[in-house]
């Protein structure tokens, strides 16, 4: 302990007070400085196969968190409960008396946080501790970091060394910003919050602490150091943005860079996937749910593509090309892969090999495995009998996945994902999103604004399978501390600020009555990336039905083979007509209404007031154009 303190001071490294009064009186410290030897630790000891993390809960005795399996491919963590195998989304409490839009510690839990603090640091004094640096962002852009975490939580703190690069002491020295650090407490979920998800966030001057409460990754190790990137691009006029990024190439060699935003769920790790084909060589789009037909493509060749960023991306203006395209780099060390879309072996070829024999050690979350064996991606643990887990993960380094793009790329199409329920015209819903949808700048702006979480929500614990619920500004406003008017302020000017980029609505899992996966968005990439930089053409589509989403394809051919209308003109299925379509149409307006007139408030930039009011006043499509026109856009008639 007083070695690493003196061996910081050495360095002209500062740490807060309360970080050397834990450090200084605890039961002892490992400093940890490689994944490795996070892995070794995450079962008690290299020589051990399998453990229990548990912790001594007043009145419920000693209680298992969870067990973790040290496996051929990495190490393996199931949680002893299904509630703690998703993301809990109202997780987040601010302890300090910044600015903000969140819900204060005080307010919700009727007490001030120094008095939890204070009980939280004498807790962790008595623990043995794991004590790591960390950088979260890209070389000199973001934010650096330290962790305490329980020794025998080694398991939680490899995912976030994993995630946000472990920083070895030695390269530690006064150059490097101490800009954050977690606490890791994770009894305290029983005796304080009746066993849920608590992260709560401490922004003092020059540091973001943030106390975790649990042991599931994503509101912390994850989502928590997410905010601390955005509460520093909220002070300093930056974004890093809630998507992913791939760079395709056609067979014609024509590059396009797709970023795909969304709520969880809504398909970014999803744009990385290979399409499938079936054993004849043809493409599935979908099945009829009610009918069971099913619909088939052929693409003789697909395109390559090249995977940037998995779901946060650094927006810094340093990055800036001058190009009118927005550009960006990726945020993350590794990637925090939802696998419950392979059920199979051979379901996805390429992430089976990736994580069956990785040249390093993976970490995996809510897969069956047994100690010593190996870990497979498609062996799901069940929340109950017959009931798979919807959220099981791999964490992924980017080093190991083939053909990542380590430099900042500029974007050509911004498309956004919307998990989508079925639709019928007996049982209405917002499924009536087609394909792909072309979208005017404004119109894009306020799906970021509304940004739905969409149909059976696998990531989420609360979310309800059909009702629509929003994730808020950027689809990541439930990961920032500060207030959304300025966050959707930002994101406007980023818009007007990169005219030259295309943008995209794509939905997921249905499109009206066929089931259709991700594969929406899959053809998009397919097609508009053999397209290059060639505008669609004036007759290839229209204004939508449906304003709010942007205009509609008239046809769509992909290597002659033809999408049949159904799938781009949702009330063409004859199982929605304009009936099932326009009361779809109610629901998602009446969503949008009640979602954007949060946004009128002092603060929110004339622009953004216009657009807003537009929306609440039914806009026509070409008049969202035209106030933020499209790029190569010329009007069309309207239907």
């Amino acid at each position: 302990m007083t070695n690493l303190l003196e061996t910081l001071e050495s360095k002209g490294v500062r740490l807060s007070a309360s970080l050397i009064d834990v450090i200084s009186n605890c039961k002892g410290i490992k400093v940890f400085n490689t994944v490795e030897e996070l892995a070794a630790a995450s079962t008690g000891g290299i020589e051990n196969d399998t453990f229990e993390v548990k912790y001594e809960v007043p009145g419920k005795g000693l209680y298992t968190e969870a067990v973790v399996n040290r496996v051929t491919n990495g190490i393996s963590a199931n949680y002893t409960e299904a509630y703690m195998r998703r993301r809990d989304p109202n997780t987040m409490a601010i302890a300090d008396d910044k600015p903000t839009d969140k819900v204060r510690f005080k307010d919700k839990y009727g007490y001030d946080f120094s008095v939890l603090r204070a009980e939280t640091e004498e807790w962790l004094k008595d623990q043995e501790l794991a004590v790591f640096f960390y950088f979260a962002g890209y070389e000199n852009i973001g934010a650096g970091g330290i962790a305490i975490c329980p020794t025998n939580a080694a398991f939680f703190a490899m995912g976030l060394a994993m995630l946000q690069q472990i920083v070895p002491v030695d390269k530690v020295d006064a150059s490097f910003s101490l800009d954050s650090v977690i606490y890791v407490a994770p009894p305290f979920r029983h005796t304080h919050f009746e066993g849920k998800q608590v992260v709560v966030h401490n922004r003092v001057d020059n540091l973001h602490e943030i106390f975790s409460f649990n042991l599931y990754p994503g509101p912390s190790a994850k989502k928590g150091l997410y905010s601390v990137l955005l509460d520093k691009g909220e002070k300093e006029n930056w974004i890093t943005t809630h998507c992913s990024t791939v760079l395709a190439i056609s067979p014609y060699d024509n590059v396009t860079t797709f970023m795909h935003e969304g709520a969880s769920g809504g398909g970014k790790s999803e744009m990385h996937q290979h399409i499938l084909r079936e054993p004849d060589g043809q493409i599935l789009i979908g099945e009829n749910l009610l009918t069971k037909e099913k619909r088939m493509i052929t693409i003789p060749m697909f395109c390559q593509f090249r995977p940037v960023t998995d779901d946060m991306a650094l927006c810094h203006p340093s990055l800036n090309k001058g190009n009118g395209k927005l550009t960006l780099v990726d945020a993350e060390n590794s990637w925090f892969i939802r696998v419950d879309s392979i059920k199979e072996y051979g379901d996805d070829p390429f992430l089976e090999k990736l994580t069956i024999k990785p040249s390093t050690p993976l970490l995996f979350l809510n897969v069956e495995s047994k100690p010593g064996c190996t870990a497979l991606v498609w062996d799901h643990i069940e929340d109950e009998p017959g009931k798979r887990c919807p959220n099981p993960r791999v964490v992924v380094p980017r080093t190991i996945v083939p053909n990542t793009i380590d430099q900042a790329v500029s974007i050509d199409v911004r498309s956004f994902g919307v998990r989508t329920p079925p639709c019928t015209a007996e049982d209405p819903s917002y499924g009536i999103i087609g394909i792909f949808h072309i979208l005017p700048p404004a119109l894009a702006w306020l799906w970021r604004l509304v940004a739905p979480r969409g149909y059976a929500n696998p990531s989420i614990s609360s979310s309800s399978n059909a009702a629509m619920e929003s994730e808020g500004v950027g689809s990541y406003w439930p990961f920032a501390t500060g207030e959304m008017v300025q966050h959707a302020n930002m994101l406007l000017d980023q818009i007007v600020s990169t005219p030259k980029v295309e943008y995209t609505l794509a939905p997921n899992q249905h499109i009206g009555a066929w089931k259709v996966g991700f594969k929406p968005q899959l053809f998009m990439r397919e097609y508009l990336t053999r397209r290059g930089n060639v505008s669609l053409r004036s007759d290839q589509y229209q204004p939508a039905r449906s304003s709010l989403l942007g205009y509609e394809l008239n046809y769509l051919t992909i290597e002659g083979s033809k999408i049949p209308s159904r799938f781009l003109k949702v009330y063409k299925q004859p199982e929605i007509g304009f009936e099932g379509y326009d009361k779809g149409h109610a629901i998602l307006n009446e969503f949008f209404k009640k979602e954007v007139k949060k946004y009128l408030r002092p603060g929110l930039s004339p622009l953004g007031r216009k657009i807003i009011e537009a929306c609440l006043n039914d806009a026509t499509v070409e008049e969202y154009n035209s106030i933020l026109p499209m790029a190569n856009h010329s009007p069309v008639p309207q239907k």
